[in-house]
């Protein structure tokens, strides 16, 4: 398939903000090849280090030794800020967030520590309505190279693609043991950077009504030592943010999930942590409901992270998958969890979606409400039918036969093989999945009466800011449901 047989999917202005050219651009999987790597690219930088992120925690080592300890991240900077006075170190996370971490002594005296240090700015981002959080994960360099994707610089995110159980590296700085963990970012250089940059320095100036200072943009080159996926590319960057104090609503991250699922012809791979949003469920579900629908594969947690959130998201999950699992072609949908080989859940806290290998989307926003319409968020794509990418599909495929082979801890040459001989993406997974690290069914285990009515009324995952003080009848999985189906209907010109 040529670029020149389908239209793009990415469209500026109806489901991204901007499309600009990436010179190189990465796929990074997983937090131990990130942080290592982020540790060189702030030591790199010249002028500037803008990180943004939802967590941050200056206790961790960004390369754990084999006791999980190591130099922590804020004496890290401190370093950094003594080596290099003139170079910016600015660092803006969610407030509520971090509001928590004030009463950790560690983090209060650190802060304190940078406080005293010139360079070092590090600010609380209570810009949005209550109850919305600040989601967005972005590192900017020199307003020339940045990270976007779903990697928040805290602790309990630290893994190697190995995913190896009892990891002494994998430890908390009190030292406790955490869950493998499954992640994935985007490095991106050139003016895809300055753009990131932009939207930083906006996000920096809204939190703290003042802006970033103007530098000239000249340094942080790519790492020599970092092998390119895309060179010469064009991304799309697509936002959602929720309206706030003058600043409109934008929800391009919510249509292109309606965009990519109404385009796909053969498959979408997900790796998402929640599968809670109704109207992308119904969007699937209609597509299921064609005569040869594509196949759509997701990986997932097997439960969601913290009491509350799997009482709220791991039964809306079950509610919306059983609703699609009654399409036509319902058995199309499979969701799996990756385990490791001694049977431990990996939690999956990647956002990356491929579309029939011609798009690969990396970022921050998960399948669920507050991704379309509550939470600052921020995803980059890089789509084949843009001129500027013809020839990439052979590489987005690559990139997922290496994600599908290190869940199944199998060779990607087989995963291709079977892909290539069936057709079927579901069909390659089932012939490869066996015992030890593997994928596994997920579950659907009904939930309670307390989950089910959390659940349904959307009570952790409002649709909107509004509706989290809309009465109970106002709002439901079922609306999210028939909106999304009403949106499928109407763009795919199907009669209701």
């Amino acid at each position: 398939m040529s670029h020149h047989d389908f239209a793009p999917i990415v469209v500026k202005g109806r489901n991204c903000w901007r499309i600009e050219r990436a010179d190189k651009a990465r796929m990074i999987v997983d937090a131990a090849d990130y942080y290592a790597l982020l540790e060189q690219l702030m030591a790199d930088a010249k002028e500037r280090i803008l990180l943004i992120g939802w967590d941050f925690d200056p206790r961790i080592a960004l390369k754990p030794d084999k006791d999980g300890r190591g130099e922590p991240l804020g004496d890290y900077l401190l370093r950094l800020a003594k080596n290099c006075p003139d170079r910016d170190i600015d660092i803006l996370r969610w407030n509520f967030g971090g509001l928590k971490q004030f009463a950790m002594p560690r983090i209060v005296s650190m802060i304190a520590r940078w406080k005293l240090t010139r360079s070092i700015s590090f600010r609380l981002d209570s810009a949005h309505p209550i109850g919305c959080s600040h989601h967005q994960k972005v590192a900017v360099f020199d307003d020339h190279l940045a990270v976007c994707g779903g990697i928040d610089v805290g602790s309990r995110r630290w893994d190697t693609r190995g995913h190896v159980d009892g990891d002494p590296h994998r430890t908390t700085p009190d030292g406790k043991p955490y869950m493998p963990w499954h992640d994935s970012t985007m490095i991106l250089s050139g003016p895809v950077g300055n753009a990131l940059a932009e939207l930083g320095n906006e996000r920096w100036q809204r939190a703290t009504k003042k802006p970033l200072r103007d530098i000239e943009g000249e340094g942080e080159n790519w790492p020599d030592d970092l092998e390119t996926d895309f060179e010469e590319v064009d991304i799309a960057i697509s936002r959602t943010r929720a309206s706030y104090d003058g600043y409109p609503e934008i929800r391009e991250i919510e249509q292109l999930y309606l965009d990519m699922i109404a385009a796909a012809k053969r498959f979408i791979y997900f790796e998402n942590q929640y599968f809670t949003c109704g109207k992308i469920a119904a969007a699937i579900a209609e597509r299921l409901n064609e005569d040869d629908p594509p196949e759509f594969v997701m990986v997932m947690p097997k439960t969601a992270d913290g009491w509350l959130e799997q009482m709220a998201m791991d039964a809306a999950r079950v509610q919306l998958v059983r609703a699609v699992a009654k399409s036509k072609h319902g058995d199309r949908l499979k969701i799996y969890y990756p385990r490791t080989a001694g049977g431990e859940p990996i939690y999956v806290h990647a956002k990356t979606a491929i579309v029939d290998d011609r798009m690969l989307r990396v970022g921050s926003a998960n399948m669920n409400n507050r991704s379309m319409g509550l939470d600052s968020e921020c995803d980059v794509t890089i789509d084949a039918a843009l001129s500027a990418n013809a020839g990439v599909e052979p590489v987005i495929r690559r990139l997922r036969e290496s994600l599908i082979a290190e869940h199944l801890d199998a060779d990607p040459v087989e995963v291709a093989r079977l892909f290539d001989e069936g057709g079927s993406l579901i069909d390659a997974i089932e012939a490869l999945r066996g015992p030890g690290r593997s994928l596994e069914l997920l579950d659907l285990v009904p939930p309670g009466p307390m989950d089910e009515f959390i659940a349904e009324n959307e009570l952790l995952d409002p649709t909107s800011p509004d509706a989290m003080f809309e009465g109970l009848t106002e709002r439901g999985l079922r609306k999210s449901w028939h909106r999304g189906r009403d949106w499928m209907r109407r763009h795919m010109g199907r009669k209701s």
